[in-house]
């Protein structure tokens, strides 16, 4: 059935219409457009769900629509007021991440570290061009022969990266780290770190005889036999469903707590080459650029139930300045919490810092080879180096729970009283509503959380991703229970439409691939997945109880109702954003972009929609997918930039009387 919306300007001006009406047409449709961006209420006034009704399942009606679409499209292309197609941006910028430009952070007087943190308000405007693939880039395999094995032309490492080992045709890699020495070869901890086989053009992260798998399986039982349990695959029922890994290496310890149903993210901070995020997120593992300097991750209080440093670059008794090491140090400096007070900050601010996202009762895992280059005993080095850590932990009610080797595990405490009945000296407690924001707000010296009605155990939450009716009431700020249910079913309901829009799309565009198995639907093209306004988490669950292949990234943006905290409890991975501003990760990370009612919001925001398509095509895979549902307006005005993204888009009328619209995009393969 043809749009209403479509049908008139064809009828009217037919195949080949005079210059003159068709110049009058675009002029009537661009004013359209203005007048129903203008009108339309914000979907952000309210977190109340939209049902989403049935959509195309008819294949039929689906090439119907499209072809619709196709003759709108080439009418309006034909005419004076077609839009000026977008070219390539240089090689220089094949991984280009806005936000970390450390020479220009530098030239506007930023120093001591704060040169390599997260600086969008020095970013010049960026050109208009789309970031273009690596030469040898390939698409990705299909998980989950894809968290294995990657293609090596799709990341940026260097050979000066590397120590390696083997025959030229199978090498072995160790990527270099400044806070190695030969002491971690000695003790075997090599088997947690970045070993690799590089087999001519792919990278594969576990060896035939198993090395580096059972090296990870064997750390992560001990981790579990430490805090009390009889294997890893209690983590669950002790409480720990989500896990914050902090420089996670090319994601082999995250690969492994995803196999156990574990929400594992990485963060890491920005690097030019060789870095950790790109790997994880090449792998299909969740990740994003973050670190610990001078300002808060972009995650509320209380949002993990475990973090984790194994050999995560953090100093812990490091007494000189940062400025001492040097620049190659200083490019691989990720997280420094020193205990004595460095880059002019107060003691422990890093630590504070972990301690405000972690969950009460939740646990905190250090492994750090402790090195002996003068000749003291192993366990008076160690003696040395913990002492101040185990002094401070004190003052923020951290109990250090067990030591094994190299590894030391910490807890939180669960009784919020302990922190009113600490010694002299300790740490305060930071004032009701300071925790109210923390999109990269500058670190605090107060512990965050303890006011919250979020306090809760992890060992008393709910164990998956459905909350109780006592765990809702604590998030009844923004929404009421019977939303959070019908939200649900409207996500059920429209997952079903989407797979069932996209199923054919995928047959009839991409035909098999030599050395590729037939392409089975609904996973065979989707791994990573970001939800670009996710409300509730909706989608996400319902991909979860579709045992969907997939993971996703809950982006609530800055100027909505803050559903985060919601997101994170119930074991999703989620972050604020402010969509005027960069996605903080790498290009082509992202196999589907969702964005519901997120254009009409954004139309109203000081961000133009150019930047949020560039950006939007810079973080998409080659032949990635890109989903919007809003407004006619809104739609009509997305459908003309992706045009000038070279996407192929499809506007799918839900037929249902209402002016809302689907928006369905593919970008494109460029080889060039």
């Amino acid at each position: 059935m043809r749009s209403p919306w479509f049908s008139k300007p064809l009828a009217v001006f037919g195949r080949r219409p005079p210059i003159s009406s068709l110049l009058l047409c675009v002029v009537c449709v661009l004013g359209l457009i203005a007048i129903l961006g203008s009108t339309s209420l914000s979907v952000f006034d309210s977190v109340t769900p939209t049902r989403v009704p049935d959509i195309y399942s008819n294949y039929r009606r689906l090439k119907e629509q499209a072809a619709v679409d196709y003759l709108e499209l080439r009418t309006l292309s034909s005419g004076a007021g077609r839009q000026r197609e977008l070219g390539l941006c240089g090689r220089e910028l094949e991984n280009y991440v806005p936000c970390y430009n450390v020479s220009a952070n530098l030239l506007s007087g930023l120093k001591d570290g704060e040169e390599f943190d997260r600086h969008c308000e020095m970013s010049r405007p960026r050109e208009q061009c789309l970031v273009r693939p690596p030469k040898d880039y390939k698409i990705p395999l299909r998980w989950p022969a894809g968290k294995d094995v990657i293609w090596s032309g799709n990341v940026k490492i260097t050979k000066d990266q590397f120590l390696s080992s083997g025959s030229m045709t199978k090498r072995y890699l160790f990527l270099i780290d400044p806070d190695w020495d030969s002491g971690l070869f000695r003790s075997g901890h090599f088997k947690l770190r970045l070993l690799m086989l590089l087999e001519e053009n792919q990278f594969a992260f576990h060896s035939e005889d198993g090395l580096i798998f059972d090296g990870v399986k064997d750390y992560s039982h001990q981790v579990a036999e430490m805090i009390g349990l009889g294997g890893d695959s209690e983590f669950v029922q002790a409480g720990v469903r989500t896990v914050l890994d902090i420089g996670c290496g090319f994601g082999s310890f995250g690969a492994h707590l995803v196999s156990l149903k574990l929400m594992s993210v990485c963060i890491a901070a920005y690097e030019a080459t060789g870095s950790q995020v790109q790997m994880a997120l090449e792998r299909g593992l969740p990740a994003m650029i973050g670190n610990f300097i001078s300002r808060q991750l972009p995650y509320p209080s209380l949002s993990f139930d475990m973090i984790h440093c194994a050999q995560c670059g953090i100093v812990w008794n490091k007494k000189e300045p940062l400025k001492s090491k040097g620049a190659k140090y200083r490019r691989r400096f990720h997280f420094n919490v020193n205990i004595d007070g460095i880059l002019g900050l107060p003691n422990g601010m890093f630590l504070i810092e972990v301690d405000r996202v972690l969950k009460p009762g939740g646990y905190f895992v250090l492994t750090s080879p402790a090195s002996n280059p003068h000749g003291s005993s192993l366990s008076s080095k160690k003696r040395s180096t913990l002492t101040p850590i185990e002094e401070f932990t004190e003052k923020i009610c951290w109990n250090l729970i067990a030591q094994q080797d190299e590894t030391f595990i910490w807890q939180k405490t669960v009784d919020v009283h302990c922190y009113k009945t600490r010694k002299h000296g300790a740490i305060p407690v930071c004032n009701d509503g300071h925790d109210s924001s923390s999109y990269y707000q500058p670190l605090v010296s107060c512990i965050s959380g303890t006011t919250s009605n979020r306090w809760i155990p992890i060992q008393n939450r709910s164990s998956g991703p459905h909350l109780s009716s006592a765990e809702l009431e604590v998030h009844g700020k923004y929404f009421l229970p019977e939303d959070y249910f019908e939200d649900s079913q409207v996500w059920r309901s429209a997952l079903r439409n989407y797979w069932s829009l996209l199923s054919p799309i995928i047959f009839s565009d991409h035909p098999k691939r030599p050395g590729d198995e037939d392409p089975t639907p609904p996973f065979n093209m989707v791994r990573n997945v970001m939800d670009m306004n996710a409300q509730y988490g909706g989608l996400n669950a319902a991909m979860l109880e579709e045992k969907k292949l997939v993971w996703v990234m809950n982006v609530v943006p800055v100027r909505a109702p803050n559903t985060l905290p919601l997101i994170l409890d119930r074991g999703f991975a989620g972050v604020l954003h402010d969509w005027c501003e960069p996605f903080p990760t790498y290009p082509r990370t992202y196999d589907l972009l969702h964005a519901n009612g997120l254009l009409t919001h954004l139309n109203s925001e000081r961000c133009g929609m150019m930047d949020l398509f560039l950006e939007m095509d810079r973080i998409l895979r080659p032949e990635g997918w890109v989903i919007f549902s809003d407004k006619l307006g809104a739609i009509g005005m997305a459908q003309a930039l992706a045009m000038q993204m070279h996407w192929e888009a499809r506007v799918i009328d839900l037929d249902n009387g209402s002016d809302q619209r689907l928006l369905v995009c593919q970008k494109p393969f460029v080889k060039k």
